[in-house]
């Protein structure tokens, strides 16, 4: 596959299906390969296929039915392109952005944070409880606690790097197709316990701790989303980031 390096990689993906599609490769109801099979014949990540899919759900050319698999449900010349889809993000690239980001700036955070900061997040983790047993939906106090944590790096340039990607994701049409597709919302709570390790991490002041502990939050939050979306294969892979290979080199360099 030729990649455009002007273009999102998992657009690259998209335009391949739909190039399939508009050479006539699949007919309207077809049922579409598993998206193992489509990364293993791109040479892709399951991930950027799963980006790809939500792309052209969104678009309205392909159906997605939960334990059953992905239909053709329009030809790409019966649905005018969408121009804002370009610039939108694919929920797992953006993931990557935060696993890469957040990471860093918690165990910088843990040199830096004050006892205030400390105290705003314990309240901040208790808000967050409410919100999981009411029922309520709100992803208010996920979204400040992250906040928080690049608050306490004392740096303003990484709070609003922090803050920028939350806006793009509550922007983002594609990751508000994702979560239409899941239903059970228990992660919460497992996302709580991560966010409780990140701040034990913060206290002790240790910041490989607590680099890890906003790593292998991120990485449950995405290897959740890859499960709870998946519809046609559950043994999905883990493609991009099974462990952290910035601390794979770090541990080299000792």
């Amino acid at each position: 596959m030729t990649l455009d390096p002007n273009r999102r990689r998992y657009q690259d993906v998209a335009e391949e299906l739909v190039r399939d599609l508009a050479n006539g490769a699949f007919a309207i109801g077809d049922k579409l390969p598993t998206e193992r099979k489509i990364s293993e014949d791109l040479g892709v990540s399951r991930s950027l296929v799963r980006d790809a899919m939500i792309m052209l759900e969104v678009q309205g050319l392909v159906d997605v039915r939960k334990g059953s698999g992905t239909y053709v449900l329009r030809l790409p010349g019966d649905v005018t392109p969408d121009s804002a889809l370009e610039t939108d993000i694919g929920p797992f690239e953006l993931l990557q952005a935060r696993q890469l980001l957040e990471s860093n700036i918690a165990a910088f955070a843990a040199t830096m944070a004050t006892k205030a900061d400390i105290i705003q997040m314990r309240e901040t983790l208790a808000k967050e409880r409410d919100e999981i047993e009411s029922g309520s939906g709100s992803h208010k106090a996920d979204e400040e606690f992250h906040r928080l944590v690049a608050q306490a790096s004392q740096n303003s340039v990484l709070t609003e790097s922090v803050e920028h990607l939350w806006t793009l994701r509550k922007r983002s049409r594609m990751w508000e197709q994702l979560h239409q597709r899941i239903f059970d919302r228990g992660y919460q709570k497992k996302w709580l316990d991560d966010h409780q390790a990140i701040l034990t991490a913060l206290q002790c002041r240790d910041p490989q701790m607590a680099r890890q502990a906003m790593w292998q939050h991120l990485e449950n939050v995405r290897m959740t989303l890859l499960e709870l979306s998946d519809v046609d294969d559950p043994s999905f892979d883990a493609y991009l980031f099974d462990t952290d290979p910035l601390a794979a080199v770090n541990d080299l360099k000792k």
